[in-house]
Formats: structure tokens, sequence, C-alpha cells
């Protein structure tokens, strides 16, 4: 198969690199530094059960409008930063309009489906998310990958909306897995992605404000609480969306978590790195959904202010 990765950072390259290395036809898109070092040196991806080190294509926006179409690709793969989705999806909006490409989503958040959608149409836009993945570029052109990287992906918003699209995910699916990429086909992606809010607002924002990995927030007797108290509130949020999410759900993800390693989230190697943070997409996403309901996310919305005065106090 043909597939484009739109954003080759961490998780972008790994998946790539797992894919290429099945025989797949892989094109990278990617910018700056680590553009150059792709096209110069070709990309190394270094994981604990994986280790890629091969010559890629690799182009920026701009070349890629200048040297390919849309319809070239089988499946087009967004792994930028959730903050970046309607950039990407606005400078590419000629270059996917008239075709039928699909987009699948493996990013954070609950709100890039539906930016993807407002562009290309509920029919050629693929819900996803990456499981279980630690994934950065540690420099120009050589990625660092931990995790068992599963990825779950369904047609959006769930599979009776567009079963001709969930059809076809199959053998999409079936390539993944093949790739060794362990891939699951999900009938209701919209509470998948709901229900990884629950881990990704319980400790993403939290790493970052503290500087603890996931091992450390979920064991401390106060942070685990706080922890817990974080996945409550993505549930009552999910309310806005039409998204039941019961005790059980939250249970479950708090489990899960508390069976990480020592991981550091991606907020907080964003941090360390100076980065922009998807604080926007996760915990701005569970405040500004419980406003919608007239009800209250105290926890989140205090997370929220502590780092971005903290980021403030850091820029002075």
């Amino acid at each position: 198969m043909r597939f484009l990765i739109l954003g080759a950072g961490g998780v972008g390259g790994y998946y790539g690199a797992r894919l290429q290395s099945a025989g797949h036809q892989v094109l990278y898109l990617a910018r700056g530094e680590h553009l150059r070092a792709l096209q110069n040196s070709g990309l190394s991806v270094h994981h604990p059960e994986f280790h890629f080190e091969a010559k890629v294509d690799a182009v920026d926006q701009q070349g890629l409008l200048d040297r390919y179409h849309a319809e070239e690709f089988d499946l087009l793969i967004l792994t930028v930063k959730a903050g970046a989705t309607e950039s990407v999806m606005q400078g590419l909006k000629s270059w996917l309009s008239g075709v039928t490409t699909p987009v699948l989503s493996l990013q954070n958040g609950v709100d890039n489906e539906i930016t993807i959608a407002a562009h290309i149409g509920n029919q050629r836009t693929i819900g996803g998310l990456a499981v279980r993945i630690g994934g950065h570029i540690i420099r120009p052109g050589i990625i660092e990958a931990t995790g068992v990287a599963q990825v779950v992906m369904g047609a959006w918003k769930c599979a009776i909306d567009h079963p001709g699209t969930q059809r076809d995910l199959k053998s999409v699916a079936d390539c993944f897995n093949r790739a060794g990429i362990p891939t699951t086909l999900s009938e209701t992606i919209q509470k998948a992605l709901w229900r990884k809010l629950l881990i990704n607002n319980g400790v993403n924002p939290l790493s970052a404000l503290t500087g603890l990995d996931t091992h450390t927030l979920t064991t401390d007797p106060v942070l685990t609480r706080t922890v817990y108290q974080l996945m409550e509130e993505v549930a009552l949020a999910a309310e806005a969306d039409g998204v039941d999410l019961q005790r059980s759900d939250i249970d479950e993800m708090y489990q899960l978590i508390c069976q990480f390693d020592a991981i550091k989230t991606s907020m907080l190697v964003d941090r360390e790195k100076g980065r922009p943070l998807e604080l926007d997409a996760i915990t701005g996403v569970v405040v500004e959904r419980c406003g919608r309901l007239g009800k209250e996310a105290p926890i989140s919305a205090l997370v929220q202010a502590l780092l971005v005065n903290q980021l403030e106090d850091g820029d002075r």
C-alpha cells in the first residue's frame, strides 16, 4: 500500500518505519533540520523490539503540493500535534479536494476528527488513536520509541454511520498488523477517543506541571487521587458530545495507567524541550465541554491555570 505520513515526528516516524520495513511505499512530511536529515541521511528508529535505519522519501508541504497528488496514496496518516491540525488541513485544502483518499488521525484529543471532517467530510475521516507509545525525535533524523504502539481505528463517528468505510478499513488493519503494528477496529471510535482522553487528562498535564513520570504520579498517595479526579472530569465533559463514559470506563483506564512503566508523558517531554504543549486539546477540551453543560471541572481548570502560569513565568 501507499502511505503519506503527515508529520514525521516520533509517533509518525515510528509507524512510517514499521510500514516501510514491511515493504510498503511511505512518504514522510517533515520540516526544518529533521526534514534535511531525512533527505540526506535517512531515518533511524530505535525501539526495544524494532530497529530501522534506511533511506526514506521525505518532503515539506510545498514539495508535497508540487510533486504529488492525493489520489496516489491509499491512506494519509495525520500525526502532527493537535494544535496544528487546522493549519495542515487548511494548507492541503485544494490538494485534498475532488479525491476520495481517506485521512486517519493518530493524535491526542477528541477534536481532530471534527476538524478533518469539516474539510473533507465524515466519510473520508478515519478516527484513530495510538495506544501506549512514546515516540520522540532525539536528534534530527533519529527517533526513539517505546511501548507496544497499538493502533485503534474506525469510521467516524462510528461504524454504523459509514459501514462501507468500516469494511474497507479491515484491509488497512490487516496491513498494519502484518507490519508489526498491533491494530484493532472500533465500532465506536468517538467513544474510544474519549476513553483515551481519560488517560491523557489524567496524567499528561499533571506530569508537565510536576515533572514526574506516570509511575510516580500513580503511586504517590495524594497525586494518584488527583489523577482519578482528572479522569472523572473527562467523563463529565464527554456528555457534551453525546458520549456516555461510565464509572467502569474510568476504573478500567485508571488501572491501565497504574500498570504503565515509568513513562514520561508527551506533554512533559514537550515542556522539557521547550515545545508548545497540547494543553488546549487535552485539559482545555475538558474545561470547555463542561462549561457547555453548565458544569465545573475544578481540578482540570486548576492544573491548566498553574501550568499556564508556569509557562508564562518561564518566558519572562
